[in-house]
């Protein structure tokens, strides 16, 4: 059991958008990036909240050129209907994220299917927030990127050549089992905001996830250098596929992602984006068994995957759907101490006044 203290989303967002003003970004993209830190904290999603989002920031964002405030998306024209070719100039990516998906849904609207391809982007964090939100619409949503560095070392190699590369699939399945599911996943064993998280919370990584500065394993996230990916080949083959879509879009070298002041003239440094949305209803034949319909289908094939002694097995997306329900619980967002802490430093940063922990009520989950 662990205490948490309950913040109010309207405290969070505004000690978040002053975090983003004070570094310069335009009043919508704060706004943007305290609804993005918002959802994931409603989820549950500790590794990539709005801690997560000022460090990345810091390390690749504004203070370093990877991330420009008031950057204006590019649309580049293009001859197919469905797919769409994005220039983000560096915005800030959760802006370019949240656009970009409301795009594909409107295209799905029309087409089927929609994708947009962003190049020049900076990280848009968590993937899973932006499709959990269309599939919620009825819509089955998918986003992948490249990571902001490279710090995975691929499957039998020696050095971090590519990033933690994540996958982020939803289903709109709310009307058979009440909730989207959604498997979302970085292609290494953990992320590095699960590291970060660890560390903060004094606890070990699971073996096989990273190595220390000279290679060796350790489950110390504060020795942590290095992350390695899940399943060996599987998990190498997955990150592979993110760096095969930047490739063909345009994206640069990924040993040099982030790495700004290294690479000859001209080299990209920049992650890339794929966003793709399907209307549920385009993938029908019509031809469901024993005179089922798309919505009976699917709940019949989930009761099934459920059934025949696996009843507790978890669906992906569970986690997230009982997070969003706790915050509804307890009317509020849940922050550990620690986090608190992280917090009440973000607000020295920008010259807030940070909270005081005595104005919010604890509980133990």
């Amino acid at each position: 059991m662990n205490t948490y203290f309950v913040v109010p989303q309207s405290t969070h967002n505004q000690l978040v958008e002053n975090a983003y003003r004070h570094r310069g970004y335009t009043a919508q993209e704060a706004s943007d990036g305290a609804r993005f830190c918002e959802l994931a904290s409603t989820h549950g999603i500790r590794t990539h909240n709005a801690i997560k989002a000022i460090h990345l920031d810091e390390l690749f964002g504004s203070k370093v050129g990877g991330c420009k405030p008031g950057a204006t998306i590019e649309k580049l024209p293009g001859r197919f209907k469905a797919v769409q070719r994005w220039n983000a100039n560096r915005k800030l990516g959760q802006s370019v994220a949240f656009e970009a998906m409301d795009c594909c849904m409107k295209m799905a609207d029309e087409y089927g299917a929609g994708i947009v391809t962003v190049d020049n982007a900076f990280h848009y964090l968590w993937g899973g927030g932006y499709v959990i939100n269309a599939a919620k619409k009825g819509y089955i949503a998918y986003t992948c990127c490249t990571a902001g560095t490279s710090e995975v070392v691929p499957f039998m190699g020696k050095h971090p050549t590519m990033g933690t590369n994540p996958h982020s699939w939803a289903f709109p399945t709310q009307d058979q089992i009440g909730f989207p599911i959604c498997i979302d996943w970085a292609t290494s064993t953990v992320a590095m905001g699960r590291v970060q998280q660890l560390a903060r919370e004094g606890k070990q990584l699971p073996p096989g996830a990273a190595v220390d500065a000279e290679g060796q394993p350790t489950t110390d996230p504060a020795r942590a250098k290095w992350l390695l990916f899940f399943g060996q080949h599987k998990g190498y083959g997955l990150a592979l596929v993110n760096e095969l879509l930047a490739a063909f879009t345009g994206s640069g070298i990924p040993f040099l992602r982030g790495k700004w002041n290294e690479g000859p003239a001209g080299e990209k440094h920049t992650p890339h984006f794929f966003f793709q949305c399907i209307k549920a209803e385009a993938l029908s034949c019509d031809n469901f068994p024993c005179g089922r319909n798309q919505k009976t289908n699917v709940q019949a094939v989930i009761k099934d995957i459920l059934g025949h002694g696996n009843d507790k097995v978890m669906l992906p997306g569970q986690l997230e759907a009982e997070g969003a329900r706790l915050t509804q619980q307890h009317g509020g967002l849940l922050f550990t101490k620690a986090e608190m802490d992280a917090f009440a430093e973000m607000a020295r940063e920008c010259g807030a006044s940070p909270w005081k922990e005595s104005d919010f009520k604890q509980v133990s989950i």
